[in-house]
């Protein structure tokens, strides 16, 4: 499997050859970076645009085997000496800084067109600054400074990083939801994307989760994904677009919210990926584990089903048909009870009893199907929240 290079990477490597032609006044078609995890990056360099005080070129976004929405994109990083009459390059908002010939060298990492901006508190950057994560931001630097020392230049110089379809693939990505606007985020802790690799998930859940804790929430609504929430939507009239959406990471999820202090969660989700909780399965990925026929045959032995049923249930493929058995046969309620109840087992055990966790279970073309005993609760709360009458 290959691995790519992050658009944290990407912009290090363009600032650095923007900074090269800048200070020799001479192009450069490739360029090579050091990423965090020790692996050299060697990067073609595109869109050249080469002036007396400022210089601008792309490196093309590659994810390598695990490739997503920016891959293909261009980032493009503009250097300019940080002077007078250089103010106007600084992003609205960021404080305007003199030159700084005579004082200590400074290199200035701003966002321009296609990089979002954030907005809202709990995320690596704080509210207004470009969403230019601290790594991305360090190795920019580190690599613009490299070039300063070779050609003993001691200028402070701005960097513009921009991605011209930014915008646009941001509309493919969290960032609307995380309250970054006008384009994607310059990311990546390692500077390699790993094939198959799941941390950018966990770090999205991850920042969801510390956002809604910096708003002052102690308690947070979690579904792995838009199903749950279209279901809460539609069935109950609560938009739960601030909500965190998991994936198939319960279990990390849970870990991240009880590890930050938050003191309650509900969990929404449909019967196929949550029933698989009910067994203590943590992540629900079909890779990962796959007892769903297994564990509603159980659960409706255990409330007095006969072995007909038992072996129905276990011949079916998905829940969804087996639903209609358990309807049929009267212990639909039963079992699905008994299915939230050991949800809500295994989520607090994973808490280690530091959270309250309640669930709701639901079905397409069945609607919800069991709630906790104490998931009612939410409804108060989730008004109250979003200013709707109780």
């Amino acid at each position: 499997m290959r691995y790519g290079f992050t658009t944290g990477s990407c912009a290090a490597a363009a600032a650095k050859a923007a900074a090269y032609m800048l200070l020799a006044g001479r192009e450069k078609e490739k360029i090579s970076i050091e990423t965090p995890k020790g692996i050299v990056y060697h990067a073609k360099v595109f869109g050249i645009c080469r002036g007396e005080r400022a210089v601008s070129c792309a490196v093309e976004k590659d994810g390598g085997d695990d490739p997503d929405v920016t891959t293909g994109a261009w980032i493009y990083a503009k250097v300019s000496f940080l002077g007078d009459g250089q103010q106007g390059a600084l992003a609205e908002g960021t404080q305007a800084r003199p030159w700084l010939e005579d004082r200590e060298q400074e290199i200035l990492v701003e966002g321009g067109e296609g990089v979002g901006r954030v907005t809202r508190p709990g995320l690596d950057q704080p509210v207004g600054a470009a969403a230019i994560n601290r790594v991305p931001r360090e190795m920019i630097k580190k690599e613009v400074l490299e070039v300063c020392r070779a050609m003993d230049c001691r200028k402070s110089l701005l960097v513009e990083i921009s991605v011209p379809k930014g915008e646009e693939l941001s509309k493919r990505t969290f960032n609307p939801r995380l309250g970054i606007v006008g384009g994607i985020s310059i990311l990546g802790t390692s500077g390699i994307v790993e094939p198959m690799s799941s941390q950018a998930l966990l770090d999205t859940i991850q920042a969801e989760l510390r956002q809604r804790k910096a708003m002052g929430f102690d308690y947070v609504a979690v579904s792995p994904g838009n199903y749950g929430l279209d279901f809460m939507k539609n069935t109950y009239g609560y938009d739960l677009d601030k909500s965190v959406k998991c994936s198939n990471f319960i279990g990390e999820t849970i870990d991240m919210a009880a590890g930050l202090g938050f003191r309650a969660m509900l969990l929404t989700g449909h019967i196929g990926k949550l029933v698989k909780v009910a067994g203590g399965i943590m992540n629900t990925h079909s890779r990962e584990a796959d007892s769903r026929m297994e564990l509603l045959a159980a659960f409706a032995i255990q409330e007095q089903a006969d072995a007909r049923l038992a072996l129905g249930i276990l011949e079916c493929a998905t829940t969804e048909e087996a639903i209609p058995l358990l309807k049929e046969s009267g212990k639909l309620q039963q079992v699905m009870g008994r299915a939230a109840e050991r949800i809500c087992y295994y989520t607090q055990r994973r808490a280690g009893g530091r959270m309250k966790v309640d669930c709701i279970l639901y079905a397409n073309g069945f609607g919800e199907l069991a709630r906790s005993r104490e998931a009612e609760k939410w409804f108060i709360l989730l008004g109250q929240e979003q200013g709707q009458p109780i």
